[in-house]
């Protein structure tokens, strides 16, 4: 296990820990790069420097959003908290996971 990803995941699940709720239609984008990079881990931030973990929202945020087609997340991973991930990203990290079946259409909450 990559104890360096393994702290980036958790970053963002400790961070979003009250608005995740799993398998929701509304979610939102975090960057999986720039969490890094705020954790000191540059290396990690270039690597995957487009890739983003999607938190699955208890409620729809204020701001913008756009419907997006669920199969646009295809060989993504998630985790037991309910966020997902790319699957590279997930297998790279050592964590545990299981196959991320999005709802047909699924709602990008811009709101950060």
């Amino acid at each position: 296990m990559d104890t360096r990803m393994e702290e980036v995941l958790t970053h963002i699940e400790n961070a979003y820990k009250e608005k995740m709720q799993p398998g929701a239609r509304h979610y939102m984008e975090v960057s999986l790069a720039d969490t890094a990079r705020k954790l000191g881990y540059a290396d990690i931030g270039e690597c995957y420097r487009t890739a983003a973990a999607i938190i699955p929202l208890k409620q729809p945020q204020d701001g913008m959003k756009v419907r997006i087609d669920g199969r646009t997340f295809v060989n993504y991973a998630e985790f037991g908290s309910g966020m997902a991930v790319p699957g590279y990203f997930a297998s790279a990290s050592g964590r545990k996971f299981r196959t991320f079946i999005p709802m047909d259409s699924m709602i990008c909450n811009f709101c950060e």
